[in-house]
């Protein structure tokens, strides 16, 4: 499992795209062209910006949207306003930014959960019940990707996994997983390494969670639409 793949799975960070430009045909007086969902120091995040990170998530993950629970769809919220703290942490890092080729093998890996889209007719098909185009896709992950880059260069340096923690779940999870799956026995010498980045990366996983409440803690963070019903948006444009 690849690194980016890796830590979606332990933190369950950034399957959600922030920025994007919003256009409507000129409105009715009144009318409620998007609502404002929530604030990050003084940043806005939209309606329907929500909703193309739910587009966007579902796509990504083999899901329909209408499996979503309001749960689910708050959690994507609240993945878009750590995304907009992560991002501000962005502009001072150096780290190796994502190409077009990341992104596109993580794209590949995301059509294998999609039967329907083997096919480029299928894939385009697909593209269009979710409502996105294939380039603004590319642009969500390579900037997934430069978020969980930006967090491993962060943190990474910090975490240090001893030979003992590394015996412990070479002993206490992984022999047995082998085990289980029918498999011999392989020394601990050659899964060492292995083994070692697992537990750096589920430690970064920890260190990003702190790292995100003490941004918060930090921030100004505003969630209007708590309070709100669905028809009292925020005439943007």
């Amino acid at each position: 499992m690849n690194r980016f793949r890796l830590y979606t799975a332990v933190v369950a960070l950034v399957v959600a795209v922030m920025a994007g430009t919003f256009t409507a045909s000129p409105a009715r007086a009144g009318e409620v062209i998007d609502r404002i969902v929530a604030t990050v120091n003084g940043r806005i995040i939209l309606q329907s910006d929500w909703d193309e990170a739910l587009s966007y998530e579902a796509l990504l993950s083999g899901r329909a949207l209408s499996f979503f629970t309001d749960e689910d769809r708050r959690a994507v919220l609240d993945r878009l306003i750590d995304q907009e703290l992560l991002a501000e942490q962005m502009k001072s890092a150096s780290f190796k930014h994502a190409s077009e080729e990341d992104a596109a093998a993580e794209i590949a890996e995301a059509r294998k959960l999609h039967p329907d889209a083997a096919t480029a007719e299928g894939w385009q098909a697909l593209l269009a019940r979710y409502g996105v185009t294939e380039k603004a896709l590319t642009d969500h992950v390579e900037q997934q990707i430069d978020l969980m880059r930006l967090v491993d260069a962060h943190l990474r340096p910090a975490v240090q996994i001893d030979s003992k923690s590394i015996e412990a779940y070479y002993r206490d999870k992984f022999v047995p997983q082998l085990r289980q799956n029918g498999a011999g026995d392989v020394p601990l010498a050659d899964v060492s390494g292995q083994i070692r980045e697992i537990l750096t990366q589920e430690k970064v996983g920890e260190l990003m969670v702190s790292w995100l409440q003490s941004l918060r803690a930090e921030s100004k963070v505003s969630l209007p639409s708590i309070s709100e019903s669905p028809d009292q948006g925020v005439q943007t444009r």
